[in-house]
């Protein structure tokens, strides 16, 4: 079996440039027009999504459009400008919702591959092989999907391509087809807009209609989360999920995370891609990883369980909590100096995450020193030093001005320091 593809999240250029550092194969972005991340595509016109894909086919990686919003009567001469352009850059393939559109490109841009959205709800052989006659190469599963599914999946249509979901955030509503949003705030997240209504606290009341009071039912002090679920995390069952040689492709949510979000996750999947086929298979090496990400919790969802069978989906408590690291810095392109995302002194150490493949030495000069320790590379900074030569007494993330390094670190390197509780 060929190895399977990492799929990651490309919110902008710089998450382009650092999933593909951490050792992604494809990734998926879009331009805000019928992308169901509309905000964070705003950070892609035409233009600079040309320049990200030549950067990736630089680096032989593969871009995947998403063009999986559900568009309106008015909007199909815009749906069609749109496929033009993508097809005038030269994306690999477009992540489509509805048949329509599908149709839509198969007439535009017959040699792009047409990947099936998660949004349409793919859950079996029937709807699987209607697609795939109908031109698709590729169905995203609908997270409610089991692995015995896309077994049964693969087997009866072998030339159909399968990707799941493997980690990031989960929707409360059935793979993520969402009216609370639009029903709140006007904002459809059917068209890219949702507000994340679902992760927000409420309060429950209960009505005595022979009286018309209202008992509150508290169960927290600031409300509960009732809708709020726990990220999918499914680093531990990789190798279960190569084993089935059902997927083709795995894929990390993720277009409107953090930067260190994006690296750190795709390398723990890259390293566990990786293992697997060098029967070196570690599930507790890269859960330690993806624990220092911010979460919601985590739950392995429906892949490998039945929802029925656990009752664990659900975080009632908190919307987001911190990992268990504090992303401090990470290294500009100039490999000599980095940019500080939080406060850091004279003296303080921080651990040091390089990008997929990237070897360092240990240096020590009066700036500072680079070391290993216990296995792990450390940064130790005797003076903070910006590139201008000023000495500071601290820096902060707000500050601007590149701080140096001791030595050279790969570009988009992270530094991180432990978080105290």
């Amino acid at each position: 079996m060929n190895k399977v593809e990492l799929l990651s999240p490309a919110g902008d250029m710089e998450k382009l440039k650092i999933a593909i550092a951490y050792g992604a194969n494809a990734v998926y972005a879009g331009v805000s027009h019928f992308s169901l991340r509309c905000h964070s595509a705003k950070e892609f016109n035409y233009e600079t999504f040309e320049e990200a894909v030549k950067y990736a086919h630089s680096k032989n990686v593969k871009v995947y459009a998403t063009v999986n919003g559900f568009p309106f009567n008015n909007q199909i001469k815009l749906i069609k400008n749109h496929i033009q352009k993508l097809k005038e850059i030269g994306v690999d393939a477009m992540i489509i919702s509805t048949l329509g559109v599908i149709k839509l490109a198969k007439e535009i841009a017959p040699e792009i591959d047409i990947h099936l959205s998660t949004q349409a709800n793919a859950l079996n052989i029937l709807d699987a092989k209607a697609y795939y006659d109908y031109g698709v190469k590729r169905i995203i599963s609908a997270r409610e999907a089991s692995l015995k599914d896309l077994k049964q999946i693969k087997e009866a249509i072998p030339k159909l391509e399968i990707e799941t979901f493997v980690h990031g955030a989960m929707c409360f509503a059935y793979s993520g087809r969402c009216l609370i949003s639009a029903l709140q705030f006007g904002r459809n997240a059917n068209k890219g807009s949702c507000a994340n209504d679902c992760r927000y606290p409420y309060v429950m009341y209960a009505e005595n209609p022979e009286t018309g009071k209202l008992l509150k039912l508290e169960e927290y002090e600031d409300g509960t989360y009732i809708m709020n679920s726990k990220d999918l995390n499914l680093i531990n069952h990789v190798d279960e999920i190569l084993a089935s040689e059902a997927v083709d492709s795995i894929k990390i949510e993720g277009r409107t995370k953090a930067p260190y979000y994006v690296g750190v996750v795709t390398k723990a999947y890259r390293n566990a891609i990786d293992d697997y086929f060098k029967n070196k298979f570690d599930a507790k090496k890269y859960e330690r990883e993806i624990l220092t990400t911010k979460n919601r919790g985590f739950t392995d969802a429906y892949l490998v369980k039945r929802p029925f069978e656990k009752n664990d989906t659900q975080n009632l408590e908190t919307s987001l909590t911190n990992g268990s690291y504090q992303v401090s810095g990470i290294v500009n392109e100039d490999k000599k100096s980095f940019m500080c995302k939080y406060k850091t002194f004279p003296n303080d150490e921080a651990e040091i995450v390089l990008p997929y493949g990237a070897k360092i030495k240990e240096c020590e000069n009066e700036i500072g020193k680079i070391y290993k320790d216990n296995k792990k590379w450390k940064l130790k900074l005797y003076k903070i030093i910006t590139n201008k030569d000023k000495e500071l007494e601290s820096v902060h993330s707000g500050n601007l001005n590149p701080i140096k390094l001791p030595c050279e670190l790969p570009y988009l390197t992270f530094l991180r320091k432990k978080e105290i509780k």
